[in-house]
């Protein structure tokens, strides 16, 4: 996938203000327009322009695209990082699914799941939901926590610049949730309009990354690295789980990626998840006469070729 770049699409700087964003595109997209223009590429600039408009306008979209495109140049590779958009706040305005399925690759990369539905214009009407990824730490999930998390939501100054306002909020983790579940924070979200209820904000949660652990859903995956003894004669090794550690027994003849199941060891839950030890043999270094001689000794002592099922290709 190739970067997109907004700002050059409409030929302003990173720092135009609103009126000058609206100035370029109106220019451009008189210029391009399908029913005016004799360019053979008109309808492709057309959508283009009208792409990188539909961002530009939009503080939030904006802000999010100046922090995950910082460093990038129009037209090289680019894969968004994992998790890009941890920490901002959205409320989804400016895309509606409609709009959203008209755009680019780049464009749905990073803002398709953002495109939410428009506020009601009603007097009374309730506000619109706010929307924002945050991450916990595993252990958060098996024994619950109070946090503080800081989002920051984007907004015009009163020169049509882009400012970030941060804000702070208490948040309860229950015991037991996973990554990809919401937590609903009730009149968090956007004002209502006239004698409306304000929206409420969903939490999206995500795991940090962890050096011992990966997830899927409610279970755990983890390596543990064993010895060739240990795997050839069967061991009991102290497993570090999240809950505590786990005396496990590791059976004769284990090869490397064998799993073992410690039954809802997982995430906690009505049925909790299970927590998987994966095998991984750990071959001691020969740096010593006594290593290397110990090697030869089992070179000797095993007939025994890894290799003895490989054929080549015909």
């Amino acid at each position: 996938m190739k970067f997109k770049d907004y700002y050059e699409v409409l030929g302003v700087t990173r720092t135009a203000t609103d009126d000058e964003i609206k100035v370029a595109y109106r220019k451009l997209a008189r210029k391009y327009h399908p029913d005016v223009s004799k360019e053979p590429d008109a309808e492709d600039h057309f959508k283009e322009i009208g792409e990188a408009y539909s961002v530009l306008k939009d503080a939030e979209k904006r802000a999010a695209y100046d922090q995950v495109g910082k460093q990038a140049k129009h037209g090289q590779d680019f894969t968004p990082p994992p998790n890009w958009d941890t920490g901002f706040e959205f409320s989804g305005s400016g895309f509606d699914d409609k709009t959203a399925a008209d755009q680019s690759e780049f464009f749905e990369a990073l803002f398709g799941h953002h495109a939410r539905g428009r506020q009601s214009q009603n007097m009374n009407a309730k506000g619109r939901d706010h929307h924002a990824k945050v991450m916990i730490d595993l252990s958060d999930a098996y024994h619950g926590a109070k946090r503080s998390i800081a989002l920051q939501m984007p907004s015009h100054d009163a020169q049509g610049r882009i400012v970030m306002k941060e804000r702070i909020l208490d948040v309860t983790i229950p015991i037991g949730i996973h990554a990809g579940q919401h937590l609903r924070l009730s009149g968090q979200g956007a004002p209502g309009i006239g004698a409306g209820t304000a929206g409420d904000l969903y939490l999206e949660i995500l795991f940090k990354p962890n050096a011992l652990y990966r997830f899927e859903d409610k279970d755990i995956y983890m390596d543990i690295p064993i010895t060739p003894w240990e795997a050839a004669l069967g061991a009991t090794v102290s497993v570090p789980t999240p809950s505590g550690s786990v005396e496990l027994k590791i059976p004769a003849g284990s090869n490397a990626g064998k799993k073992l199941r410690l039954k809802g060891r997982g995430i906690p839950a009505t049925t909790p998840g299970d927590l998987y030890v994966v095998i991984a043999i750990s071959i001691p270094p020969a740096d010593s006469e006594q290593a290397k001689e110990a090697y030869r000794a089992m070179a000797k002592a095993f007939d025994f070729n890894p290799r003895a099922n490989m054929k080549g290709s015909s």
